[in-house]
């Protein structure tokens, strides 16, 4: 059997009051790691913490936008605090675009989506590395997208931020191997989880999106299949895997 090496690590985990981050802020529990749960909903949130410390694990929330640096300093100072180590960081939050085309495509809207989806990442990121260039080790998983791989997936603020998460993943690969730091992602397909699409449903974007995902997407995934690869992914099974967005999607991608 391969050992995960998870044990007692500190992990953080964003976006962890549902969904994906839900699901992976357990996994990453039940294999034995230290977790701290990030998101914007305190009762999401507080739940999540509540049912890892039900089933004996360690774990305590923080709440706040992580498109804020002083939310972002706060996360990593608790994370430090708490466990004196920090080893693992899970940039999963994010939100959807409204599907729309870039000429439907208003400043709120990029604005926004860009900022959770890129620059919180980016900020929680650059706030870790101090941590794990010292230890000489850490791992960085990604929950990036369909969108991050194709045109076809959502509209223009998703993909464009989706595709920086990609650029984004590679470039920390190169530049910190050398220093024992990992960076990955996932990239899921259509998975069920309570993220709601607010698209104009006339809206040239919209339109053209839905018929090509109808033709080419297999099955919903689940939360949890996503998790397992974001885990392994962190995981010292994933030891020699760096730099890598896997699509997570039932073949998708290979469409």
């Amino acid at each position: 059997m391969i050992s995960t090496g998870l044990e007692g690590r500190g992990v953080v985990v964003t976006g962890a009051a549902s969904g994906i981050g839900r699901a992976t802020a357990l996994k990453f529990a039940q294999a034995g790691a230290k977790v701290l749960v990030a998101d914007l909903d305190q009762e999401g949130a507080e739940e999540t913490v509540k049912e890892i410390d039900a089933a004996g694990g360690v774990a305590l929330a923080v709440v706040g936008d992580l498109s804020d640096q002083q939310v972002v300093d706060q996360v990593v100072e608790r994370a430090v605090g708490a466990f004196g180590r920090l080893d693992v960081l899970v940039n999963n939050a994010g939100i959807m675009d409204r599907m729309s085309a870039l000429g439907e495509t208003g400043d709120t809207e990029w604005e926004r989506v860009l900022r959770v989806n890129l620059t919180a990442p980016f900020l929680l990121t650059r706030a870790v590395l101090p941590h794990m260039l010292a230890a000489g080790r850490g791992s960085i998983v990604f929950t990036a997208s369909e969108a991050g791989l194709r045109g076809s997936a959502a509209g223009a603020a998703y993909t464009a931020s989706k595709h920086g998460i990609v650029g984004l993943v590679k470039n920390l690969a190169v530049m910190y191997r050398g220093q024992g730091i990992r960076a990955n992602a996932v990239a899921p397909g259509p998975t069920q989880t309570n993220i709601q699409v607010d698209a104009a449903q006339e809206a040239h974007g919209p339109t053209v999106v839905r018929r090509l995902i109808g033709a080419n997407i297999g099955r919903l995934g689940s939360a949890e299949e996503q998790a397992a690869a974001i885990v392994f992914l962190a995981s010292d099974a994933a030891s020699f895997v760096n730099g890598a967005v896997l699509p997570v999607d039932d073949g998708w991608a290979a469409v």
